[in-house]
């Protein structure tokens, strides 16, 4: 018997030095794949604009070489003659190690495809962005799940559609146990479909307002005028009434001018044309009414009405500050007064009667 023939485990010498061999070659293959030529091109993208090369070299700088090794050491195995329980196990290992790499894979396809989405249309389209990124938590969950249960099918002894009998009824448990976990997921998809808000809408909530940033599978959070963040839960967000400025097509806005009750008729009648005339000075405003509403305690009280044609907070402010000032000046050289709370105590005095003897 020469020194090749010599028996190990059931095969000769020659068969685990060829196995060996086969394992590296397969190795030495991918290595040079994916040190090679997939690590060089994201420098060959980067000269070119189509998203493809971007992507395979993506994906390329997301294969894990350990997880290779394992199929590769299996294919060296196949040259030999081994008991049947150990080439199952053989094949589900390296099986189980292509569906990871798969699903790194597939992980990596779906990023690429939301940062790709969210550059192109995150500015002009901001619910189809927050809509996309629901959609792409279920792909992902879909990925995973399907990862699982195929690598599953594989392993001896396991039904898969039996486990899948048993995981109904498990988890009808485990959904009564993480029951707010699941409504607020649930909110999220509603808030992603249904879109009462998307990111960059100005929203009331209650006594909280402030600009939408980030809408999350459990949490919405929104940055307030004070600066500081405010987490909700989108459960909690749902149930509330929400009071979206960012769909405001244009903004109303009502307010009162008091003058004195000395004032005459005649003033008085002169009063709706003047602040008519200042409201339709002004830039982006169409002017609705100003009526004599009412007899105050301190004042005869004018209520007035005007729309400004933009949302935006800080043009209806500065715009009723002008307001403000030009009806106090224009008041002031008609001569109308507007009045401060006051009060006027009339006091008698009366002399004391004689006291009678």
């Amino acid at each position: 018997m020469t020194f090749w023939e010599s028996s190990f485990f059931g095969n000769t010498l020659r068969d685990w030095s060829t196995a060996l061999f086969v394992a590296a070659a397969v190795l030495l293959a991918l290595w040079l794949l994916v040190r090679v030529v997939l690590r060089r091109l994201p420098t060959f993208a980067r000269t070119t604009e189509s998203d493809l090369d971007d992507l395979i070299a993506l994906m390329g700088a997301q294969t894990q070489l350990r997880l290779l090794v394992i199929p590769a050491l299996y294919a060296g195995m196949l040259v030999l003659t081994l008991p049947e329980a150990v080439s199952t196990w053989l094949r589900v290992v390296a099986w189980t190690a292509l569906l990871i790499q798969g699903a790194i894979w597939g992980n990596t396809l779906i990023d690429f495809w939301l940062k790709d989405y969210q550059e192109e249309h995150g500015e002009k389209d901001a619910d189809r962005v927050t809509t996309v990124g629901a959609v792409g938590f279920v792909i992902r969950l879909c990925l995973y799940a399907l990862v699982v249960l195929l690598a599953l099918d594989n392993i001896p002894g396991i039904e898969v559609t039996a486990l899948l009998g048993s995981l109904g009824i498990g988890g009808i448990a485990v959904a009564l146990a993480v029951q707010n976990v699941l409504g607020d997921l649930f909110a999220s998809l509603s808030i992603s479909l249904d879109k009462p808000f998307v990111l960059g809408d100005f929203i009331e909530l209650g006594d909280e307002s402030g600009i939408v940033e980030h809408i999350g599978l459990k949490t919405t959070r929104i940055r307030r005028l004070s600066g500081e963040q405010l987490v909700v839960g989108n459960n909690d967000l749902l149930e509330s009434r929400i009071r979206n400025y960012g769909r405001m097509g244009e903004r109303r806005v009502v307010f009162s001018i008091g003058v004195a009750g000395e004032t005459p008729p005649e003033k008085l009648q002169q009063i709706p044309t003047l602040v008519r005339e200042i409201i339709e000075a002004q830039p982006q405003v169409r002017f609705s009414r100003t009526h004599f509403n009412e007899f105050g305690d301190f004042s005869l009280n004018f209520e007035v009405v005007y729309h400004i044609q933009k949302p935006d907070y800080d043009l209806y402010m500065d715009t009723q500050q002008a307001i403000n000032l030009a009806i106090l000046r224009r008041f002031a050289e008609e001569g109308i007064q507007i009045p401060y709370p006051t009060q006027t105590v009339y006091v008698t005095h009366q002399k004391p009667e004689a006291a009678t003897g």
